[in-house]
């Protein structure tokens, strides 16, 4: 893990220390294109409601794997907040665990 290069997207951090460590300070959809456009692997995208939410409203979502726990956490955190740049996508997987969590995969609607 130490090995991956990293990003930190941030609205408040302008530097941070680690190993293959970065922060990212300017617009989202313009820095996750850039990325995109590189050559290597998937990019894997650990995030609260409301980044993942802005990388949907941007588009910028191929794939996402939607992890649902049994546990009751009042209203919880919509990711999908404006539906007028919703993007649709359709399940094309799902995984159950004996620990009641249960994984969907969804692939972006082109």
């Amino acid at each position: 893990m130490v090995d991956i290069p990293k990003i930190v997207f941030s609205k408040s951090v302008s530097n941070m220390n680690g190993k293959n460590v970065s922060v990212e300070n300017g617009d989202l959809a313009s820095a996750v294109n850039h990325l995109k456009n590189k050559s290597g692997r998937d990019i894997l995208v650990y995030g609260g409601a409301s980044f993942v939410s802005s990388l949907i409203k941007e588009k910028l979502i191929d794939e996402m794997y939607l992890f649902i726990n049994p546990a009751i956490i009042g209203n919880g955190k919509s990711i999908f907040k404006e539906t007028e740049t919703m993007q649709r996508f359709s399940l094309i997987g799902s995984r159950h665990f004996d620990c009641g969590v249960i994984v969907l995969v969804y692939k972006t609607k082109i």
